[in-house]
């Protein structure tokens, strides 16, 4: 065994188990891409020796403590402008310590208190900086543009004695080509995960009550342009389970965890709330809210402002102003709108209507509740486009309305976009998508439906972006990964589309074990299954979902894309032949894009049956075209009872 002194650089990525867990494909081919672009290139032009790689790291050897030091802040430098146009919880961020120290070397491994002080100066630098040891920031003086600032000692965790630390402070360096704007990097202020609040009302039913509360808190927060809030899609990740909260700190890159419970019992509402420190596990602040439920809009603002005080948090006027409003006064009109909020995400056409149904309810409770507006807009467009029922009123009236309450809503946004492509109005829909996307770049179903929009379009590319970004935004959700497998495979990206189906299959598998009486993951799992050959597993899903929902537009065609990816031609084109019959204002230009159906397209009957689509379509069209039309007599739905 060899020792010598080296200075070693160790870096991982902050917050890597949160990027995983809402994608780990993107994470994975992003990582990848940033190493072989940026950080192997750097390391080589210092002289760096990569001594092993973690999933979310590597350690580096260089011969010249000058060479590391530069070597890191090239790196951070350029993480800056690929992260420029990334939202910020989406961001790949390093956190890189720098160690001049003593080291044995075995095989190409190295071993030492000189690598153990690196890693652990990693572990205490700020995401996207830099941090040294004293013996580091005597050996490169005044050799670099760099200044240091010292933090003094730091008891590092394993190491005997206390070592000086400093944080690189470091200037743009050198414009990069494109002319990317440049980035100053995120400042070291407080960061927080809220996990979901636990149901402790002793009925499963209740759980949409309990996830609200969670979803506005995380709303309200996010206000806050002084705090970094982890996105309610990361956060529920950990739903139904009870993880070690200094775990989850580590793992999502924050400061603080607020976990809480929820009992609602008739006309009160018992909140308890709890604010933990992420690095010592330790309680910041905790209370415990029994009220009447009317006060529930009261409790939520108490929170917010409670973790705002402890946090140190100056709020601007317009802050205090934005989390002090509630959406609707009338916690009864709220209930309603959670429930329909349950309803709208199983996706069938049942369960759409009775998400209208709730939505609907809540507006007449509440003739001001912009949110539950944008859920019938959202409802209609949905029904209007995927199974051809047609809504009493004007959608984009619908959407107006929500709008001209909030203006910056942007599911209003999107379910006016929606509408504007039912109308064939292309253009003027994609700025209506683009808006909802600026208000709330990681909006799941404006990210969706803006997905599904391209597809009818033929701009798979944009389709492929919007479906990857909703991957990220709902890690529970199978529908994005599934259905840009088959887009990608279009594009000749067939790694990437077999990791998307590995992902979006195990999601649904998940998904079907939660929600056995869902049809949806299993109608799209069952193309993905096909896709990839296998038959019964195909097959037994697909009468997965032909048992629950049989009479489901989008069960069948999804039915027919399974049996023409299988090889069965004549099954797929009679289940089509029966599909366009009842589906939506979206069928002929999605079905002339979607890769399923290509084995048919050569089919005899494919084009009689492409041309019947067509004439359908245009007729359709030209109803719209019309004004508002009858309704369509939907399926009986049970009577709207308050939600309990």
């Amino acid at each position: 065994m060899e020792r010598r002194l080296s200075a070693i650089m160790a870096a991982d990525v902050v917050g890597y188990s949160r990027l995983m867990g809402a994608n780990e494909v993107g994470t994975l081919t992003n990582l990848k891409a940033h190493r072989a672009e940026l950080i192997d290139p750097a390391i080589a032009e210092h002289q760096g020796r990569i001594v092993k790689l973690t999933g979310d790291g590597m350690l580096v050897e260089f011969p010249s403590v000058v060479n590391a030091v530069e070597c890191a802040a090239e790196v951070q430098r350029g993480m800056r402008h690929r992260n420029s146009n990334v939202a910020t919880d989406r961001r790949i961020e390093f956190r890189i310590g720098v160690n001049l120290g003593d080291v044995i070397v075995d095989d190409d491994d190295i071993f030492g208190d000189g690598v153990n002080v690196a890693a652990r100066l990693e572990t205490v630098a700020r995401p996207g900086g830099v941090a040294v040891s004293q013996a580091v920031r005597d050996n490169v003086g005044n050799r670099l543009d760099l200044e240091f600032e010292d933090i003094g000692d730091q008891q590092l965790k394993n190491i005997e004695f206390p070592v000086r630390v400093y944080n690189v402070i470091f200037g743009e360096g050198p414009s990069p080509a494109d002319g990317a704007p440049a980035v100053v990097a995120e400042t070291d202020k407080p960061s927080i995960a809220v996990l979901p609040f636990n149901n402790m009302s002793g009925d499963p039913e209740q759980e949409y009550f309990s996830d609200g509360i969670t979803e506005d808190i995380i709303t309200d927060l996010s206000k806050v342009s002084g705090l970094f809030v982890i996105g309610r899609n990361t956060s529920f990740g950990y739903k139904g389970m009870s993880p070690q909260l200094q775990q989850v700190a580590a793992d999502l890159g924050v400061k603080c965890v607020l976990e809480g419970s929820v009992r609602k019992a008739g006309g009160r509402v018992r909140v308890n709330a709890q604010l933990i420190d992420g690095s010592s596990g330790g309680h910041l602040w905790a209370d415990r809210y029994d009220r009447d439920l009317t006060d529930i809009f009261e409790i939520q603002d108490e929170i917010t402002h409670s973790i705002v005080e402890q946090l140190k948090i100056r709020l601007l006027p317009k802050e205090k102003k934005a989390i002090s409003q509630a959406p609707t006064a009338n916690v009864e009109a709220y209930t309603f709108y959670l429930k329909g909020r349950q309803f709208f995400h199983n996706w069938t056409r049942n369960s759409t209507q009775l998400a209208r149904r709730m939505f609907a309810k809540a507006v007449e409770i509440d003739p001001l509740y912009a949110k539950a507006y944008a859920g019938i807009a959202n409802c209609d467009s949905r029904l209007d486009a995927w199974y051809n029922v047609q809504p009493p009123v004007d959608i984009i009236e619908t959407a107006a309305k929500a709008l001209s309450i909030d203006p910056e809503l942007a599911e209003a946004h999107a379910a006016r976009g929606s509408a504007l492509a039912n109308t064939g109005q292309r253009a003027e829909a994609r700025a209506a998508f683009e808006q909802a996307l600026k208000l709330e770049p990681n909006n799941f179903d404006a990210c969706l439906e803006f997905a599904r929009f391209c597809v009818a379009e033929g701009d798979i590319e944009r389709a492929v972006e919007l479906f990857v970004r909703a991957v990220e935004a709902q890690p529970d959700d199978p529908q994005p990964a599934l259905m840009v497998t088959n887009l990608l495979e279009k594009l000749g990206r067939l790694e990437e589309a077999e990791k998307y189906a590995l992902l979006g299959l195990k999601r649904a598998e998940e998904a079907l074990r939660l929600n056995p009486e869902s049809s949806r993951p299993a109608q799209l799992g069952a193309c993905t299954l096909a896709a990839r050959g296998e038959r019964e597993k195909a097959i037994d899903w697909l009468n997965h979902a032909l048992a629950i929902d049989p009479d489901d537009p989008n069960v069948i065609y999804n039915a027919a894309c399974t049996y023409a990816l299988l090889g069965d031609y004549e099954q797929a084109l009679d289940l089509l032949d029966r599909w366009v019959l009842h589906a939506g204002g979206e069928l002929y230009g999605w079905i002339q894009n979607d890769a399923d159906l290509d084995a048919i397209r050569s089919h005899p009957r494919y084009p009689a049956l492409l041309a019947k689509i067509e004439k359908v379509a245009n007729d359709r069209m030209a109803a719209h075209c019309k004004g508002p039309v009858a309704t369509v007599e939907q399926p009986a739905v049970p009577a709207v009872e308050p939600p309990a």
